[in-house]
């Protein structure tokens, strides 16, 4: 009688479930064992001479309650018989067509071991590759480490800031190079002439360093500079902002409409989620009063200042 895939499962007390497949033995091309589909399980239960194969019916002698000492199925220590060809199977092997599985080899299912050597080659093959890609990495990647630019750029003259304490936008054309690439992008800034309550608010007497990452400073702007010039992006998270001659609550303020931070005059965060002060730019005058200054960026979302460009 033929062991069918769907045929049921009875023990000697009641039903179980149903054969889900069946795990056929490689050497003697017999199946040795069937997987029993049992409230939503999969156990491998070997036949070896304790079952009656009827149509339809697998009869075991042993009580239900014996069914967990039984191993669940693991489907990764076995292959479909499809995948694996076994000489004369389909003549020895009578069950209808169905899930047939045959053991993986024990060996084979180390993976942790296979993975290992697998990943040590790939790690030699490397190794010996290196001196061939690294000088076309490092060309392609150079323009990403280079230092910041430090160029000065000229964005106006202070004329066009005659009243204290009012900031005027600014706006400017600048070339940026993204990887080997350059392009000109328009930007904006605030001038401020402050007056000498503002002035000490934004420099508390002492001179703005400006460093490099590693420390050493490259730009010092004065405490008696003739004017400020304040970043166009707002510290949180980098939106444009605006300068509001009647906010209803604080009055004269920079106001970001992203997320309402707002700050005063002098920089300082009034209300908002601006972690801080507006980010003041190295700057310097000519004797003509023209205005340059390094275009720096700062991340934004930090309490401290770092630079990004």
């Amino acid at each position: 009688m033929m062991l069918k895939i769907k045929s049921k499962v009875r023990c000697s007390d009641r039903e179980i479930g149903e054969v889900s497949r069946i795990i056929v033995d490689p050497i003697d091309k017999v199946i040795s064992h069937i997987v029993v589909l049992s409230e939503g399980t999969e156990r491998v239960v070997p036949l070896n001479g304790q079952a009656v194969v009827t149509d339809g019916l697998v009869q075991f002698g042993f009580p239900s309650s014996t069914i967990g000492q039984y191993p669940l199925l693991e489907r990764g220590n076995y292959q479909q018989v499809k995948e694996v060809e076994i000489p004369g199977l389909e003549r020895r092997l009578e069950v209808f067509p169905g899930e047939a599985l045959v053991p993986v080899p024990i060996l084979e299912r180390d993976m942790s071991r296979r993975t290992f050597f697998t990943n040590f080659t790939n790690a030699i093959g490397v190794v010996l590759a290196l001196p061939l890609v690294y000088p076309i990495l490092r060309y392609l990647t150079f323009p990403m480490y280079q230092p910041f630019n430090n160029n000065w750029i000229k964005i106006g003259n202070t004329a066009i800031v005659p009243d204290v304490d009012k900031p005027r936008q600014i706006k400017f054309e600048k070339k940026i190079k993204e990887g080997y690439l350059e392009r000109e992008l328009e930007k904006s800034n605030w001038i401020v002439r402050p007056s000498d309550k503002i002035r000490e608010e934004i420099f508390h007497g002492h001179e703005i360093d400006y460093k490099t990452s590693g420390g050493q400073v490259y730009w010092v702007d004065p405490p008696n500079t003739e004017v400020v010039v304040y970043s166009g992006k707002c510290p949180h998270l980098g939106c444009a902002y605006k300068w509001k001659e009647n906010h209803k609550r604080f009055g004269r303020v920079f106001w970001c409409p992203c997320h309402l931070s707002i700050y005063d005059v002098a920089g300082k965060v009034l209300d908002g989620p601006a972690p801080r002060r507006l980010d003041v730019l190295p700057i310097r005058i000519s004797g003509t009063g023209d205005i340059e200054i390094i275009d720096a960026e700062f991340k934004a979302g930090k309490e401290t200042q770092i630079r990004i460009v």
